[in-house]
């Protein structure tokens, strides 16, 4: 295991959590549906019982990637989190208020009142995949932020801040860029459309199925303009990268190069597309089609673990500085030391077994369909 295997290896690993929670935004998908979809207040209590019992896989699916970021790559963590903390608290915050509404929303003595809560839950399923989106496309677009790694050893300046954003905006300025904001639209509407065939295939309840397949249409539509618009800008947009001597230069084509020269990853990509596409398709097509969410969640992992890996394989700088080019970051220039990463791999050998219980804790969950039946239980949200 070589030190350049193990900053790969990490990659993957952060990619694939990330792949996954892109999944696992479903429930917010569904949460931003919830009036259209559940329609009546019975409906709007199956669909948020429906995600009630899942709304905790994401969450710590976020704190686990941030956390894998943190340990692997610090440079980033530093850089991003610390930097663009307005945009990641608003991220954030937004989930604190989907637990808490989770909670609180039909307890006793509740003095907002359901619907706040209900708005609460909307707003989380709306700006929760649009910023996360966002901040997931500056892998691509790049953020304005300047890393300054002499302030630990010139005496005069000694600092142990290395990496400071180069404007007040803290990452807020990132939503000014129009891709940026087209990618996190994309992965809005995504989110939408996972949420829909996840809630069709949990809930047992005839009335949300059918108007499920409507709202996925509107859902879909858009995801797919947004995502092929993006998707041809990133072909044709100019890349970062670094070479022997991590010198970051500004390549043309460079993500069109890395789909071409990683082609086993864009094998993963197409068929992702395609699961997705099917997925969606025989759903909207056939009324009696409800397992959608399996090939879509399969899909959407292919899809989004090629993309994350194809901003930083290839010798690609996979956060670019808009302030200063030999800034933007790195595999080689912003990961943990050798020790570190060798002893966080030997760790990561117990994944499986932590994906294996989720597996079972999902199942035992989903045993039996959401019906109305089951908001007579004490246990409801």
């Amino acid at each position: 295991m070589t030190y350049e295997f193990l900053q790969h290896y990490w990659c993957f690993i952060v990619s694939l959590l990330g792949a996954l929670l892109v999944f696992l935004l479903f429930v917010q998908g569904a949460n931003s549906c919830i009036r259209s979809l559940g329609w009546t207040e019975e409906g709007k209590r199956l669909v948020l019982n429906s995600t009630g019992r899942k709304w905790e896989f994401t969450f710590t699916t976020l704190v686990t990637f941030g956390g894998a970021f943190f340990a692997s790559f610090p440079l980033f963590y530093s850089t991003s989190f610390g930097g663009a903390y307005w945009l990641w608290m608003i991220i954030l915050f937004t989930f604190v208020l989907q637990a808490v509404s989770y909670e609180f929303q039909h307890k006793l003595g509740n003095f907002l009142g359901p619907k706040t809560f209900e708005w609460f839950l909307i707003l989380n399923g709306l700006l929760g995949p649009l910023l996360l989106g966002g901040a997931v496309a500056t892998f691509f677009e790049g953020s304005n932020f300047i890393v300054e790694k002499n302030n630990l050893i010139d005496a005069a300046s000694f600092s142990p801040i290395i990496s400071r954003w180069a404007n007040a905006s803290h990452g807020l300025d990132a939503l000014l860029n129009p891709w940026v904001l087209v990618f996190g639209l994309a992965v809005m509407f995504l989110a939408r459309v996972l949420g829909i065939l996840y809630v069709m295939n949990n809930v047992n309840d005839e009335n949300i199925r059918s108007r499920g397949s409507v709202r996925l249409l509107g859902a879909a539509v858009p995801f797919l303009v947004l995502f092929v618009a993006y998707l041809i800008h990133l072909l044709l947009k100019d890349g970062y990268a670094y070479d022997e001597a991590g010198v970051i230069n500004i390549v043309p084509y460079k993500y069109l190069d890395n789909f071409i020269t990683l082609w086993p990853l864009t094998i993963l990509f197409l068929a992702g597309v395609i699961l997705v596409l099917f997925a969606i398709g025989k759903t909207i097509v056939s009324k009696e089609y409800i397992g959608g969410i399996w090939p879509a969640g399969i899909g959407v992992v292919l899809v989004v673990l090629p993309l994350l890996l194809m901003s930083a394989w290839n010798n690609t700088a996979y956060y670019p500085s808009t302030a200063d080019l030999q800034s933007s970051l790195t595999l080689a220039n912003s990961c943990s030391s050798e020790f570190t990463l060798r002893t966080m791999f030997y760790v990561s050998l117990l994944v499986p077994f932590v994906l294996a219980y989720i597996v079972y804790a999902w199942r035992a969950i989903d045993k039996k369909k959401l019906d109305k039946q089951e908001l007579t239980n004490d246990h409801v949200y």
